[in-house]
């Protein structure tokens, strides 16, 4: 399944209710899982960006609609890059190569 990562930031909303950001994150899990998206994983990091969220989901459509929902809230603005693992970009490279 195609992999995302995608860098988060806070709306003034989303810093307002910083104690909720760990029951936020589980709530997002839980509206990915039901569009057939997977989130692997989140972090809360320092820097330019407040928090990176790892996901699976089967297509571009499926993942945009789960940040769609995500962003909707009101709490986050997101920047998403599709991932290729390993064995994706081996064929990548091959299929580039002729």
């Amino acid at each position: 399944m195609p992999t995302y990562v995608s860098l988060l930031n806070w709306t003034e909303q989303g810093v307002r209710n910083y104690k909720d950001t760990a029951e936020r994150a589980e709530t997002f899990g839980a509206a990915a899982q039901k569009l057939g998206a997977k989130l692997l994983n989140i972090y809360w990091t320092v820097g330019p960006y407040d928090l990176v969220a790892v996901v699976e989901a089967p297509d571009d459509e499926t993942a945009t609609a789960a940040l769609l929902q995500l962003g909707g809230v009101g709490n986050i603005r997101s920047t998403t890059l599709r991932a290729f693992r390993r064995e994706e970009m081996e064929r990548i490279i091959a299929k580039a190569a002729g």
